[in-house]
């Protein structure tokens, strides 16, 4: 999945969906974008002295925890594993590493396998 087709996904098709799973890349991809975003948005903000932070990237909140929780799906976790990333300290660092993880093969309790769903067949 290139860097477009995650943002595309996660911006259109798969906006609120909390349901299924997400490779890692589209996690991945989606995150550079939020990042990315939340940098030019927070630079802008510091330069006018504006609360534009707050304002711009709120509509970027639903999408990136949706696509976390479907990453945290493909990896056969429940959505609420996201919660680890509260504990001070330990907690982003495990949820980091959390999404690092290979996708469980073939399909699980959250659905089929993105992962063969992408690879062609023959």
């Amino acid at each position: 999945m290139s860097f477009t087709d995650a943002a595309r996904t996660c911006l259109t098709s798969k906006f609120a969906t909390f349901s299924g799973r997400a490779r890692r890349a589209e996690y991945w991809w989606f995150s550079l974008l939020y990042m990315g975003a939340a940098a030019v948005i927070g630079g802008v903000s510091f330069a006018i002295e504006a609360p534009l932070f707050s304002i711009f990237l709120l509509p970027l909140i639903v999408p990136m925890l949706s696509v976390s929780v479907r990453r945290l799906h493909d990896t056969g976790k429940s959505g609420r594993r996201m919660l680890i990333a509260l504990i001070p300290a330990v907690g982003p660092i495990v949820y980091l590493l959390g999404m690092t993880v290979d996708g469980t093969p073939g399909t699980n309790e959250y659905g089929p396998s993105p992962k063969a769903a992408a690879q062609p067949v023959g």
